[in-house]
């Protein structure tokens, strides 16, 4: 399992990637997930993958190296692609492709089910962001709610909806998309650092960060004690719920509950 994040935002892209992979609890290890292709100050494209490691790998060489393109009929290779689109276009072909040669050991019971969020522009484009699934087909990210995840991406969610929107700036947005990890790997042992990270900022064909965050990292530690702290001291300054007053308020005789026929056959 995995968690890729992508932020969306006026000042431009944020992209996130773990980078946990595990066969089983006692078979884990480390893999780049988040990849920065493009030629730079040219083009810059962002892919995070999730799901099957071989078919997303095969799927992205085929991309990089050329592929015929279902449409055009021609030989096209993601760093000659004119707008992000179709770099999101053609990852997505080369998904099914690949799955599509696949498909006698898919029946054996073998899952090669992937995903990618792609990322970027080209020249002077804008950076966009798209999710692509394994059947080839695509969306598109916009500012209303500026984030896509795949993966494990329950537990993240949340802190997303409330603190992230359009307007907000990309390293504060780094820093929200940090706790949406943090959350994460506090509840699920799947996804884990390190992370990955990419900030790419409009009128800028290329990453103006791309960062690794190791385990014992400071900045991530810090943050990982404040969002405890702060959750507790959040917690205890609410006022408690009045239930328990209301139920002492008109005392009576208590009720007794029906047995549940069901349960009692």
């Amino acid at each position: 399992m995995t968690y890729c994040l992508g932020m969306l935002l006026r000042d431009g892209l944020v992209m996130m990637a773990d980078t946990r992979t595990n066969a089983g609890i006692d078979n884990l290890s480390v893999y780049r997930k988040l990849r920065i292709l493009g030629e730079e100050d040219k083009s810059v494209i962002a892919v995070a993958s999730a799901g099957s490691l071989s078919t997303t790998q095969i799927a992205i060489e085929r991309a990089i190296e050329g592929m015929v393109a279902p449409d055009s009929g021609m030989i096209e290779r993601l760093d000659q692609v004119p707008k992000i689109r179709r770099a999101a276009f053609l990852l997505g072909q080369a998904i099914r492709k690949t799955t599509h040669d696949w498909q006698e050991m898919s029946q054996a019971g073998v899952q090669f089910d992937a995903s990618l969020l792609v990322g970027g522009g080209v020249g002077n484009e804008r950076p966009r962001l798209f999710m692509v699934y394994g059947a080839g087909n695509f969306i598109e990210c916009g500012p209303e709610t500026p984030y896509l995840q795949i993966g494990e991406l329950k537990f993240g969610k949340p802190i997303l909806d409330r603190a992230l929107t359009y307007e907000t700036d990309l390293y504060e947005a780094l820093k929200i998309g940090l706790l949406s990890y943090n959350t994460t790997i506090h509840s699920n042992h799947a996804v884990d650092l390190p992370i990955d990270i990419a900030v790419v900022r409009n009128g800028q064909a290329r990453a103006e960060l791309t960062y690794r965050i190791q385990p014992g990292d400071g900045y991530y530690g810090q943050l990982d004690a404040l969002m405890g702290d702060s959750l507790r001291t959040a917690i205890a300054a609410m006022p408690p719920p009045p239930y328990r007053e209301a139920a002492h308020a008109a005392p009576g005789p208590a009720r007794k509950l029906k047995p549940d026929p069901v349960a009692a056959e």
